[in-house]
């Protein structure tokens, strides 16, 4: 019930449009019982040879309630169509940004296809939520009263037999359909995610499925999650149509019951015999507005499990906890009066427009740093401790799992530490918003992420309102304007999915263009060219000495090249300093560094 109430407080706003497309519903319904009525009355009377001014008012009734119906479904769909796309568009909002402060860290936990699933097609189960399962017990109670007040003009004993069995209908037979449905309904949800999932995986890594000869088995799997699928449709297929019966079922006792209880009236000649037509074909209209209730709760099934999917991401405590009051991260916006609100507009106005020069960086100081990954893992960085000044150039060096990228996590503020200090300008980051701290940063890893879309609007990340100049600026000055210019589309050529329409040397300097479009005073180089060649490398390592210029710098690499530019060397092993210094103090004090060193080169 919890999560039905929760859905509700998404409808908050919406009810007088909730209430405005039920109340149509109910006119379109209670149009179909006029029209069936006012057609039964004529067609019943015409068989009397009635003078033509009798039935005057019953064809004007025709001509009313047949028009009125097709207007009022019109404007029923009309309403109740806008009503849930605006409640979906709000719910899609809603949800990302929920969302949005558990990446990276907690979204890590999901399946890429389940996640998407989540995301896309739970949401979308939400629609039947809003137009069949809240909408139709309103119509259904408007219509039941109203069928009890049209019979019982003719026949109270008719009517009160109808209203029984239209709550039968109603409200028993849904419950019976609703229990028959609950556990399938659940399945086909859980199933669907797996599925998704599933072909997701296979998608992604077909070249490797492809390489390994597993694509048969991989389409064995899809093949037994697609087939089970089906059965379980299959089995929600039969209690749609069991409703269908069932429905029908009733409306034809009730027809029965009606002329059961009305021809005696009929004979006795309590009730005009023209009337009994009139009393079976309104019946007969009248189960219209409780035939949508059994699947009304099929529905409800389904959408609860999909909501509860939904809800179970986005209850999930996020990795960083933003401060109620968050004071600026600079020198400059520290000596204002500190104004929540303003620090709020001022990260978005960095995020907008870039962070501040290089001139104006801020000193990054790390003090005594721990962090682990869960309560029972081990940790992953102990007592780290280091000082970046304006301008300088700091190399964290090690092994793979030696907890490098770990730090960048944690100086972006993707995840919170255990204890110790990260400051900017001596302020701990912990007291700032996370977008404000992210714009002192400018990152350029081995895994930059290039969208769907165009160079252009991949470059408009980094500073939405940047002009065309400024673009080919920084493409120049990352090495990569020519390339551009000689493509058909230029800034308008598409990189693909992951830019897979570029190579990765030239991924990586369109990673290099966007940081440069960025300016933030915080260069981080997280492996930038890890799993490139040595030439490519070597000339992306020139490209990136020029970036490298007006910034401060910390570069986190396992391949030990453009250390002698480093002012300074961290090597780290198990999340631990073992030493730190200069590139030639530190080969000449032997170590890890220097047998990194010698294994790199020797290598080469």
């Amino acid at each position: 019930m919890s999560t039905f109430l929760r859905l509700l407080r998404l409808v908050s706003g919406f009810w007088l449009r909730m209430l405005l497309a039920a109340l149509l519903g109910f006119a379109t319904i209670a149009s179909s019982i006029g029209l069936m009525m006012t057609s039964a009355f004529i067609i019943a009377k015409a068989a009397l040879h009635p003078s033509i001014a009798d039935l005057q008012v019953a064809i004007v009734g025709v001509r009313f309630f047949g028009i009125s119906r097709g207007l009022f479904r019109y404007l029923e769909r009309y309403v109740s169509h806008d009503l849930n796309f605006r409640l979906l568009a709000r719910i899609r909002v809603w949800l990302y940004r929920h969302i949005e402060p558990l990446a990276p860290a907690r979204l890590q936990a999901y399946r890429s296809g389940d996640l998407l699933t989540r995301l896309v097609a739970d949401v979308d189960e939400l629609e039947n939520f809003f137009i069949r399962v809240l909408a139709p017990p309103l119509v259904a109670i408007g219509i039941i009263a109203l069928t009890w007040a049209l019979l019982s003009l003719f026949s109270p004993a008719a009517a009160l037999a109808v209203v029984l069995l239209l709550i039968l209908a109603g409200a028993a037979f849904p419950l019976l359909v609703q229990t028959l449905a609950r556990r399938p309904g659940r399945q086909h949800i859980a199933l669907r995610s797996q599925l998704n999932a599933h072909l997701v995986d296979s998608v992604q890594g077909m070249a490797d499925l492809l390489a390994y000869g597993a694509e048969a088995r991989y389409l064995a799997q899809a093949d037994a999650l697609n087939q089970e699928t089906g059965r379980v449709q299959n089995r929600l297929g039969a209690i749609t149509a069991l409703n269908d019966a069932g429905v029908t079922l009733l409306m034809n006792l009730a027809v029965v019951a009606t002329l059961a209880l009305a021809i005696p009236a009929v004979t006795s000649g309590g009730l005009n015999g023209v009337h009994l037509a009139v009393i079976a074909l309104g019946v007969m209209a009248a189960f219209e507005g409780v035939q949508p209730l059994p699947l009304a709760l099929q529905h409800l099934s389904a959408t609860l499990a999909a909501a509860r999917r939904i809800f179970q991401v986005v209850d999930a405590p996020p990795a960083v906890t933003e401060p109620p009051h968050p004071l600026p991260c600079s020198k400059q916006e520290s000596s204002r009066k500190a104004d929540p609100e303003r620090s709020r507009r001022g990260a978005k106005a960095q995020r907008e427009k870039g962070a501040k020069k290089a001139g104006e960086a801020p000193v990054l100081t790390v003090r005594e740093l721990s962090f682990r990954y869960g309560p029972n893992e081990p940790l992953a960085l102990q007592n780290i401790a280091f000082t970046l000044p304006p301008g300088g150039r700091m190399a964290i060096v090690g092994p793979s799992g030696a907890g490098k990228s770990t730090l960048v996590h944690l100086l972006m503020r993707f995840w919170d530490f255990d204890q110790g200090r990260i400051e900017l300008d001596g302020r701990d980051i912990r007291d700032c918003a996370g977008d404000d701290v992210r714009t002192r940063f400018s990152v350029v890893s081995q895994t930059t992420h290039l969208f769907n879309a165009t160079l252009r609007e991949n470059l408009l990340l980094a500073r939405p309102d940047a002009s065309e100049s400024d673009l080919w600026e920084a493409l120049a000055q990352a090495q990569l304007a020519d390339f551009v210019r000689d493509l058909p589309q230029g800034l308008d050529t598409w990189t693909g999915e992951m830019g897979v329409q570029l190579s990765g040397g030239e991924r990586q300097r369109l990673a290099i263009a966007r940081a440069l479009l960025k300016d933030a005073p915080i260069l981080l180089l997280d492996e930038p060219t890890a799993n490139l060649d040595a030439v490519t490398e070597r000339a992306l390592w020139h490209d990136l000495s020029r970036l490298m210029a007006r910034r401060s710098v910390l570069l986190i690499t396992h391949r030990l090249v453009g250390m002698e530019q480093m002012d300074a060397i961290l090597v780290l092993r198990a999340g631990r300093i073992l030493a730190r210094g200069t590139h030639a103090e530190l080969l000449s004090a032997g170590g890890l560094y220097a047998r990194l060193w010698a294994l790199q080169h020797a290598t080469i």
